[in-house]
């Protein structure tokens, strides 16, 4: 009894830690039929960015339905609904707090996918709430963002996104 008292006691004595963060790359946000797709798929002209009046376009929409269907996809893998996990990527700012810093961005699997043609899917782009915010100089850099990853599709005139992820923690990617 005396012993059974003592692990007890030294068990509630220990300091609980959050389960680690689950590491995903883009292509585990892919369902099967989507990421056998995308291998299927001819190569795509990823042109020179520029929309009908030679500006550069600054969305993440596709510009038209001459793409494969893949490329406008919204499915998702489930599984990964409510999971704490880390992703690496590139953020196209969205909203800033008094300070500039950002609390909003899309995330997305390449570097310039603002201006890049065509954009990702919508099941490749992520909306992040980071309340804590953080200043975003360089969209070619790229960022580890850790939190609550959701299955929900977001709609904006910007993007749509087929998942949203609350961040706990956002820093410059490391390689690790």
């Amino acid at each position: 009894m005396l012993l059974r008292s003592a692990i007890l006691l030294l068990a509630l004595a220990l300091p609980v830690h959050a389960s680690e963060p689950l590491t995903v790359d883009w292509l585990d946000l892919l369902p099967a039929e989507d990421y056998q797709a995308m291998l299927d798929m001819p190569e795509i002209d990823h042109g020179t960015g520029l929309d009908a009046e030679g500006n550069f376009s600054n969305s993440l929409r596709q510009r038209d339905n001459s793409l494969p269907e893949v490329m406008y996809s919204t499915r998702v893998v489930a599984k990964y609904d409510g999971k704490n996990l880390r992703i690496g990527g590139y953020p196209v700012p969205l909203e800033t707090d008094d300070n500039g810093r950002y609390t909003s961005f899309f995330l997305v699997p390449y570097a310039g996918a603002c201006i890049h043609v065509p954009p990702p899917p919508p099941n490749q782009i992520i909306l992040v709430e980071y309340p804590a915010g953080i200043a975003i100089d360089d969209i070619y850099q790229p960022y580890w963002v850790q939190g609550t990853l959701r299955v929900e599709q977001t709609s904006n005139e910007l993007a749509d996104a087929s998942y949203q992820l609350q961040a706990a923690r956002v820093w410059l990617y490391d390689g690790e």
